[in-house]
């Protein structure tokens, strides 16, 4: 199960967290200060596998930003390292090349996004079209 989903930039700012089980604030900004550490310290050539503490950090890095998610011991690697990939492409085919700006100014359409892909931790679409669907239909509602 995925337990949170987070973008980093490069300086460690937070641009995008999500939480799948609750965890308090103050913890929060702690993990997240730790989390970010271990991935933003590590080499290109090093493994984007982590483990950590009592689950695992799957991160990838895209120019500027990261994108790192914790699971548990049950979770497939691999499987949330390519969920990871089809995330940014849904991101650069809805933005036509996603930058930190977009995330930033359009962070309510990237969780509608997000949304769309994992629910309650789970992974439930990976269909670009299918994911990209309500929020295309929203934006026809907008122009309207």
């Amino acid at each position: 199960m995925i337990k949170f989903f987070l973008m980093v930039n490069k300086q460690g700012q937070t641009r995008l967290s999500k939480y799948y089980e609750h965890v308090d604030i103050q913890r929060r900004s702690a993990l997240e200060a730790d989390v970010i550490k271990s991935c933003l310290s590590r080499t290109k050539e090093e493994c984007s596998f982590v483990e950590y503490k009592d689950f695992k950090l799957i991160y990838r890095q895209y120019v500027a930003l990261f994108v790192v998610v914790g699971v548990d011991d049950t979770e497939n690697e691999l499987a949330v390292y390519e969920l990871v990939h089809n995330f940014v492409e849904v991101l650069d085919k809805y933005f036509s090349r996603v930058s930190e700006l977009d995330i930033m100014f359009n962070l309510d359409k990237v969780h509608i996004i997000l949304d769309e892909m994992i629910l309650n931790g789970r992974t439930v679409e990976t269909n670009k079209s299918r994911i990209l669907a309500p929020l295309l239909a929203l934006d026809k509602m907008a122009e309207s």
